[in-house]
C-alpha cells in the first residue's frame, strides 16, 4: 500500500486549485449567478439585435447593434450592482462617448491621434456627466474608426444605434433580473437616520467607524474602487453584525424572547389598546386577526392621532423566528422605530416577543460573561 505523504497531498491541492473551472475573484459571485448572467445576456443582446433589426432594417446603411453593446450586457447581467452598470451610465455613458468620437472624428484628420482623443474626451466627459461606463470608450472609438456607414452616420449615429440599443437592452435588463429575483436598478442600503429631530447621530452609528473613517481608508488605498461608499459602509456594518453573531451566536431568539404575550384583536378600540399598553408599561402590541395570526403591532405613537370610535391604526410588525440568533435582532431595535420584535411559528401565530430591553439584557449578560471569561484567561497565562 502506497501512503501519500503531506507534501504530496498539498502538492495535488495546489494543481486542483489551477484547474478549476470557476474560481470568482468578484466578492460575491457564485457559478449559479454567472450562469443566469449569461442567460440574461443571450436574452439581452438577442432581443436588442431582433428589435433594431426590425426598426432600422438589416442593410448595410447602419449595424442593428454595435460592438460596445456586447461588452455593456457583460456589467449589465454579470455584475448588475457596479456603479458602471445601472441605467444611466449604460445609456448615458455610450451615448454621450459616441458623441465625443463623432466629434473628434470631424475636427482631427489624423486617425491615431483620433482615436486617442476620443478615448480620453469620452472618459472626461462620463466623468462630469456621472455616467463613467467602460464600453463607452469602445463606443467613441467605434465613432471614429466604424467605417463608411458611421461616417454617412454623423452625428445621428449616437442616437441610432448607440443610443437606442442601449436603452432597449437596459429595459431588456430591468425585466430580467426583476424575474430573476434580483434588484435592479442597484440601490445601495439605506443609511439610518435620526427619527427623533435631534442632532445626535442615529444610535446605529454613533460607536465603531464613521463616513470620515472610510473615506480616509479609501484615500489611504489609493485606488478607485467600483463599488458605491454606501456599499461599502453597509457592507462593514454587516461584516460587524457577522462577526458579533459569529462570536454570541449561541445564543437564540427562543432564549431571550418574553413568552407571555400581552395582544390586543384587531376589532378592539383605542381605548382597549391604550389601556393595555398603560397597564402592563410596553410600548408595543401585537395586533392579532380572527383567526389569531399576527396582523401588525400598535403602539402610543400610532394611538395618539385615533379617535375614540375609530379602528386600530395597525402597522407592519417586525418579526423573527425563535430559532434566529438573537444578535440577529440588533439592526431592527437600534434603528429608532423598533421597539419589540413580534416572534411567531410557521402558521404566523405570536409565541413571543422580544424587546429593546430584553436584548440589551441579554448582551450585558453575554458581555460581562466575555469579560470574565478573557479575565480568567488572562490570569492562567500568568498575566
Amino acid at each position: 500500500m502506497i501512503v501519500a505523504k503531506p507534501h504530496d497531498d498539498a502538492h495535488k491541492s495546489g494543481i486542483l486549485s489551477k484547474i478549476r473551472l470557476f474560481s470568482p475573484i468578484l466578492a460575491g459571485a457564485t457559478l449559479k449567478e454567472r450562469l443566469i448572467g449569461c442567460l440574461g445576456a443571450l436574452l439581452g443582446i438577442c432581443v436588442t439585435g431582433l428589435v433594431c433589426g426590425m426598426a432600422m432594417g438589416n442593410g448595410p446603411h447602419l449595424p442593428l447593434i454595435v460592438a460596445p453593446i456586447g461588452a455593456s450586457a457583460v456589467l449589465l447581467f454579470a455584475v448588475p450592482a457596479s456603479p458602471l452598470a445601472q441605467p444611466w451610465p449604460i445609456v448615458g455613458g455610450n451615448t454621450i462617448s459616441a458623441f465625443a468620437g463623432v466629434a473628434i472624428a470631424s475636427l482631427v484628420s489624423d486617425p491615431a491621434l483620433a482615436i486617442g482623443l476620443a478615448v480620453a474626451l469620452a472618459i472626461l466627459v462620463m466623468s462630469l456627466t456621472r455616467s463613467l461606463h467602460p464600453p463607452g470608450g469602445a463606443a467613441a472609438l467605434t465613432a471614429v474608426i466604424g467605417g463608411a456607414a458611421v461616417t454617412r452616420a454623423g452625428f445621428w449615429f449616437p442616437l441610432v444605434p448607440i443610443a437606442l440599443n442601449s436603452l432597449i437592452l437596459v429595459l431588456i435588463g430591468m425585466a430580467f433580473h426583476r424575474l430573476a429575483g434580483r434588484q435592479y436598478p442597484h440601490r445601495p442600503a439605506a443609511t439610518p437616520v435620526n427619527t427623533h429631530g435631534t442632532a445626535d447621530p442615529p444610535a446605529a452609528l454613533r460607536a465603531g467607524f464613521t463616513a470620515d473613517d472610510i473615506d480616509a481608508a479609501i484615500a489611504r488605498l489609493d485606488e478607485t474602487l467600483d463599488v458605491s461608499r454606501a456599499d461599502i459602509d453597509a457592507l462593514l456594518r454587516e461584516v460587524e453584525r457577522q462577526a458579533l453573531a459569529r462570536r454570541h451566536g449561541e445564543l437564540t431568539v427562543d432564549d431571550i424572547m418574553s413568552r407571555d404575550v400581552v395582544t390586543v384583536h384587531a376589532d378592539a378600540t383605542p381605548d382597549e389598546a391604550r389601556r393595555k399598553l398603560l397597564d402592563h408599561d410596553i410600548r408595543t402590541l401585537p395586533v392579532l386577526d380572527g383567526e389569531s395570526r399576527l396582523a401588525g403591532t400598535i403602539g402610543l405613537r400610532e394611538l395618539a392621532t385615533a379617535g375614540p370610535g375609530a379602528v386600530l391604526p395597525v402597522t407592519a410588525a417586525a418579526t423573527a423566528r425563535s430559532s434566529d440568533p438573537a444578535v440577529s435582532l440588533l439592526p431592527r431595535l437600534t434603528d429608532g422605530t423598533i421597539h419589540a420584535v413580534v416572534v411567531i411559528d410557521d402558521a404566523e401565530r405570536v409565541i413571543g416577543i422580544v424587546s429593546q430591553t430584553d436584548l440589551l439584557a441579554t448582551l450585558a449578560r453575554s458581555l460581562s460573561h466575555t469579560a470574565r471569561t478573557g479575565l480568567m484567561a488572562g490570569h492562567g497565562q500568568g498575566i
